[in-house]
């Protein structure tokens, strides 16, 4: 039997999901159709293994999303500083994060010394100077993995002090108190973890209650309580 074509197999999957989301919540889709009001303003990697939405268990409306190769976030870049802009200015969310990932191809090629061919050799041109920037400590690493990883990092903390240096950014972090993070998705196990960059100081009041010994777990539709052993769930409303 040929293999099912790939687009009409994601329309059938979207028929499914429709279906389901309009039973579990008949109000879902009119509700969304009203407008949105999102908390988080996403900056990540195009890469088809990083759907942020998925991967944080939120649901349609809950982020505002610009993705490109490699998460790079240039300051000349107007395609980039328009959704900023407009996430922040107009749609006021919270939150912007800066994600990298495990495993990223523009990073890896950002290490190597072949040209790659096209726009893409000018869209790596900022992660080729960071690399030089860094060559002593990336040198010191000799598993590639881990050096890819590293190089992966130094691109979020670079695009941070772009995003911190933003004027409309700037401006929301003194006025109403935005939070910037810089975060890292490993898609070797699911996680995101916070590189401690940007304004995050909320965060390292949750790493202190983490190291406690209580750690919260929230989800869409419910929250989970870890102490110790022992674990209670409450359901939000």
């Amino acid at each position: 039997m040929a293999q099912e074509d790939s687009f009409l197999y994601a329309l059938s999957s979207n028929n499914a999901w429709a279906a389901y989301k309009s039973h579990q919540n008949p109000n879902f889709f009119s509700n969304l159709a009203r407008g949105q009001s999102p908390e988080i303003l996403w900056l990540g990697c195009s890469d088809s293994r990083c759907p942020e939405t998925t991967i944080l268990g939120l649901q349609p409306g809950d982020v505002f999303v610009h993705r490109n190769i490699a998460n790079v976030v240039s300051p000349t870049d107007i395609n980039t500083a328009a959704v900023i802009e407009y996430a922040v200015a107009h749609l006021r969310v919270r939150h912007v994060v800066l994600c990298g990932h495990a495993c990223c191809g523009g990073a890896a090629a950002a290490l190597g010394d072949n040209r790659i061919g096209g726009v893409l050799d000018t869209w790596l041109m900022p992660l080729r100077a960071l690399r030089a920037q860094h060559q002593e400590e990336l040198d010191a690493i000799k598993d590639q993995a881990a050096k890819t990883v590293r190089m992966a990092e130094l691109n979020v903390e670079a695009g941070i002090k772009v995003l911190m240096a933003n004027p409309v950014v700037a401006e929301a972090i003194r006025d109403r108190g935005l939070e910037v993070h810089g975060c890292f998705f490993d898609i070797a196990s699911g996680r995101v973890r916070d590189l401690g960059v940007g304004t995050g100081s909320k965060y390292l009041a949750r790493a202190a209650r983490k190291k406690a010994g209580e750690e919260v777990v929230r989800g869409h539709h419910a929250q989970l309580v870890f102490n110790g052993g022992s674990a209670v769930m409450t359901v939000r409303a």
